[in-house]
């Protein structure tokens, strides 16, 4: 089974999609628009248009 994180830079970066995702943490929400393997952390547009990065185990699809 593939990780969250996987799945998310999967379809992100090879499909070109972006992904709608919630970080668990915060409960922020935003949209995929790129990743990180070697930090494990996934690039959000949030909903203002600022930018965040958020760690692969924080982030989920939503």
């Amino acid at each position: 089974m593939k990780s969250p994180h996987s799945e998310i830079c999967d379809t992100t970066e090879r499909r070109e999609q972006r992904v709608q995702v919630r970080n668990k943490i915060s409960g922020e929400v935003g949209l995929s628009f790129g990743c990180t393997i070697e930090g494990d952390t996934v690039q959000v547009e949030l909903p203002d248009g600022s930018l965040d990065s958020w760690p692969e185990d924080d982030c989920e699809m939503v």
